[in-house]
């Protein structure tokens, strides 16, 4: 049995210029990411009949790839060249919905475990790039690429992303203490709304997948965040980060001023009031995570749960997606 566990993310900087209908119009995106220890588990394992069996929310068995109802499952399976006599299951840490990029997760750990029961060796880099074909080419999903390479690579990353659909995977070197500090006050709280990550960002892409001026500006402003977020980093400049932090937050509110955003709002305001130096949404749905920065770790805390949002506790992972059990 093969056995993947490849690691959610939150978005720290520049979030939706990773956008192909953005990046390449645009001159290019950037932005900053970070892997997290809530992780998507892969299991692949022989199955002794001539079948596929499926298990995720929904269980499967068919004769053949193209019979596969989950898009994700069945384009893997074509690419990989797996027809038959494998059983496949999926469990996380997090639901899907949530803004943490569970499907690039998903994609990647999967190609991860495929690739390993067929003993064949391919580098973190080259499964993000083909998670990318699989969502963005095969199934036509209106997604960015941050998810899958932050899922394959894992560490706090920035990536730029080229007008030419190339990846440029630059770590994040930040001073020891500040780096310390950082991963001890960033707090994550969940929402409790969930929706399609593919729905809002289509809503970016606009009439013909042609994002508006509007659209691109803000997106411009967005990805200038995303560079002044890693200076930030790298210069152990966390209370700036704190700040630009919040002023993404106001940029995707301006972008999309839904009921939701509306009141998503309204908890981030709380959180600064309760002490936090910044705040913002994680990822493009229209709900999922919160993610502040603070010291005042216990206040913020109270505020939040009086607000009925619970904290997920989490650490920075450094391996991205990885073999755990073969």
């Amino acid at each position: 049995m093969i056995i993947t566990r490849t690691p959610l993310r939150i978005s720290l900087g520049g979030g939706g210029t990773d956008l192909p209908a953005y990046y390449r119009r645009s001159g290019g995106g950037f932005l900053v990411a970070a892997a997290i220890t809530k992780y998507v588990y892969l299991a692949v394992h022989r199955n002794f009949g001539d079948d596929l069996l499926l298990k995720y929310s929904a269980i499967e068995r068919v004769s053949h790839p193209h019979e596969v109802q989950h898009p994700i499952i069945r384009e893997a399976l074509l690419v990989e060249g797996i027809t038959s006599g494998v059983e496949i299951s999926s469990m996380a840490d997090i639901p899907a919905g949530t803004g943490l990029g569970s499907s690039g997760s998903f994609t990647v750990g999967l190609l991860k475990a495929l690739r390993a029961y067929q003993r064949r060796v391919c580098s973190g880099y080259e499964l993000a790039q083909l998670a990318c074909h699989i969502e963005i080419d095969r199934l036509g999903e209106p997604v960015g690429k941050q998810d899958q390479f932050i899922a394959a690579i894992g560490g706090v990353t920035a990536f730029e992303f080229g007008t030419d659909d190339s990846v440029e995977v630059v770590p994040v070197v930040m001073p020891h203490d500040a780096q310390l500090h950082f991963e001890e006050n960033l707090l994550l709280f969940y929402t409790g709304l969930r929706r399609s990550a593919s729905e809002e960002l289509a809503a970016i892409e606009g009439v013909a997948g042609v994002p508006s001026s509007d659209v691109l500006a803000n997106l411009d402003a967005v990805k200038q965040i995303g560079r002044e977020s890693f200076e930030a980093l790298t210069d152990g400049d966390l209370k700036r980060f704190a700040w630009l932090m919040t002023r993404q937050w106001e940029l995707k509110h301006e972008r999309a001023p839904s009921p939701v955003h509306h009141q998503v709002d309204r908890w981030i305001r709380a959180g600064i009031e309760a002490g936090a130096a910044g705040g913002k949404l994680v990822g493009a749905g229209g709900g999922g995570f919160l993610l502040f920065m603070a010291e005042a770790k216990a206040d913020l805390r109270v505020a939040m749960g009086e607000l009925g949002l619970e904290e997920v506790r989490f650490g920075f992972d450094y391996e991205g997606t990885t073999t755990v059990v073969s």
